[in-house]
């Protein structure tokens, strides 16, 4: 990783020609800890030499089951979880080697949109105080009269009234506290926000409701996005280009269109192939790809191809080593993966 490091620009020579967030082998493990004096007998795998480009003002979704290792990969770009190993560059920046005072103001740059709304909010704080925190904090509002506007401003960004800022998050239904949650990681003016699954948590009628927010104000303040989801389906319509994760692993990245129409990753295809089609009579035609078998364990994941445990294409080779990501398509769609869909 060292010839890695020496090449990359120094923060006065990035331009926006250049991937805005880079990550390099990037590793995050968690210890298991057993018996009276918690000794370590293993490592949780969450995130296990992961490699990623987001440029400024796209959106890169990031999708995978449950577990698979996506949210601590955000949150470790972030350095709200600290990896363990590896390179994350902002702006030519490498992060992990900050000191707090450095990584402090690098913070006013980027933010994080969390999963639930209601936990993510300081009960006791009212909402003006809750996205006047940041302003303090950062020094951003340099009078109270300068504070109250920029929070009325924020609330009103994301369609709710300044009127509101007396009120408690309990006192708001789920969707508007999201919107809270988006007003407080616009306060900081970042470039960068990870969304961290901002929609599992509400009804389907209002999570249409929020994409549409957060693309307007992508375009309006010229953000890029981390998209995590679960669900391809929700991703495919806020997302440029799609990397898709499998137990700390990145196995496919593909511009978005591409990664709908042909997916290269046996897991890919079937993450699709569980979303329905709209129409009985092709979703009656279309194959089915269904996976076999339990979703290998990130403390002890099985050799080579960590997806081999489940998947219809597995061959000898896929156990030996781990299948590298790969450009299979004219240089824009990768897959790891020794025996990709056709």
């Amino acid at each position: 990783m060292a010839e890695v490091a020496a090449s990359r620009p120094a923060a006065a020579q990035w331009t926006p020609a250049q991937p805005l967030v880079e990550v390099r082998g990037l590793r995050t493990w968690f210890p298991v800890r057993s018996g009276v004096v918690s000794r370590v007998v293993g490592h949780v795998h969450a995130v296990d030499g992961v490699d990623l480009t987001i440029h400024q003002g796209e959106t890169l979704g990031l999708v995978g089951e449950s577990g698979c290792g996506k949210s601590t990969l955000g949150r470790s770009i972030l350095r709200l979880v600290e990896p363990m190993s590896g390179e994350v560059y902002f702006k030519g920046q490498e992060l992990l080697r900050m000191k707090p005072g450095q990584m402090r103001r690098m913070r006013r740059e980027m933010a994080i949109i969390f999963q639930d709304p209601f936990a993510s909010l300081d009960p006791r704080q009212s909402v003006g105080a809750i996205l006047a925190e940041a302003l303090e904090i950062h020094h951003l509002a340099a009078t109270a009269k300068a504070k109250k506007e920029r929070v009325a401003e924020l609330l009103n960004l994301v369609g709710l009234s300044p009127n509101f800022t007396a009120r408690y998050p309990h006192e708001f239904s789920g969707g508007q506290r999201q919107r809270i949650g988006i007003a407080r990681a616009l306060a900081v003016n970042p470039s960068f926000i990870v969304c961290d699954e901002p929609i599992s948590a509400l009804d389907v009628s209002i999570q249409a409701q929020i994409i549409n927010l957060l693309e307007r104000l992508q375009e309006q303040f010229h953000l890029t996005y981390l998209f995590i989801a679960h669900d391809l389906s929700v991703v495919k319509h806020i997302s440029d280009r799609i990397a898709v994760m499998y137990v700390g692993k990145v196995v496919e990245m593909s511009p978005a269109r591409d990664l709908y129409k042909s997916p290269k990753h046996p897991y890919t295809g079937s993450l699709l192939s569980a979303i329905p089609i709209p129409d009985p009579v092709l979703e009656k035609k279309r194959e089915r790809i269904i996976m076999t078998g339990d979703v290998a364990s990130p403390v002890d994941p099985p050799s080579g191809c960590r997806f081999r445990t489940r998947c219809f294409k597995a061959r000898p080779r896929c156990a030996e080593t781990e299948p590298p990501l790969e450009t299979v398509n004219l240089g824009v769609h990768q897959a790891a993966c020794y025996f990709p869909l056709d």
